[in-house]
């Protein structure tokens, strides 16, 4: 495959970009802050262009997991900020390139979701950030029911407790996180779709 790596920090891109490189991955960098619509009319223009095709689709951008507040006495701009980057930043993206994959009738859309966002286990902390991937959830069943028969399979991955800038130090490791991911981007043709996933297993709503 060849990858497309975005990020909102430029150097933070090109540096991971040339590293992934060192490794012999296939990989280009793009400039992406996902709550920027000229950014993503702008990457979008520039895949259609240079590849013609997109076939996978990984919405992996969130901000914000505020454990610091509560629902009752949430700083809704703060909440505001989590919806704009976790939710309609990847619906922005689905709608941008699900044209692309509907011409070429092949597409794999992974939001990564969260724990936080399944409603079996919520309890209180952290609105803003299980709020928006509850409602990033019901955006994979919208477009997964929608998009029946075209090819196109969009499915939620929770990846876990992860060992990222945003996750800290004592989540699990993030080859072991990005699993399930690469398992839900490379699902086989009637693979399941509009599903909730940890390790390519169903997790609980």
């Amino acid at each position: 495959m060849t990858v497309i790596l975005t990020a909102r920090n430029f150097e933070k891109g090109q540096s991971a970009t040339r590293l992934l490189k060192d490794k012999g991955i296939d990989i280009s960098f793009y400039q992406l802050d996902v709550s920027n619509d000229n950014d993503i009319k702008n990457i979008s223009l520039q895949i259609e262009q240079q590849y013609g095709r997109l076939d996978i689709l990984v919405n992996n951008a969130a901000i914000l997991y505020d454990s610091w507040q509560e629902a009752t006495d949430a700083d809704l701009q703060v909440v505001n900020r989590a919806l704009e980057t976790n939710l309609f930043g990847p619906w922005r993206l689905c709608q941008v390139f699900i044209p692309l994959m509907k011409k070429n009738r092949y597409g794999r859309i992974v939001n990564i979701s969260s724990g936080a966002g399944s409603l079996t286990y919520m309890q209180g902390g952290a609105p803003a950030y299980g709020i928006s991937k509850v409602a990033l959830n019901a955006l994979t069943r919208k477009l997964a029911f929608e998009l029946r028969g075209t090819g196109i399979l969009v499915n939620s991955v929770d990846p876990g407790w992860v060992a990222t800038d945003m996750g800290g130090h004592g989540g699990r490791p993030v080859k072991e996180g990005a699993k399930g991911i690469v398992w839900a981007a490379t699902l086989p043709d009637g693979g399941p779709t509009g599903g909730f996933f940890y390790d390519g297993k169903p997790e609980d709503w």
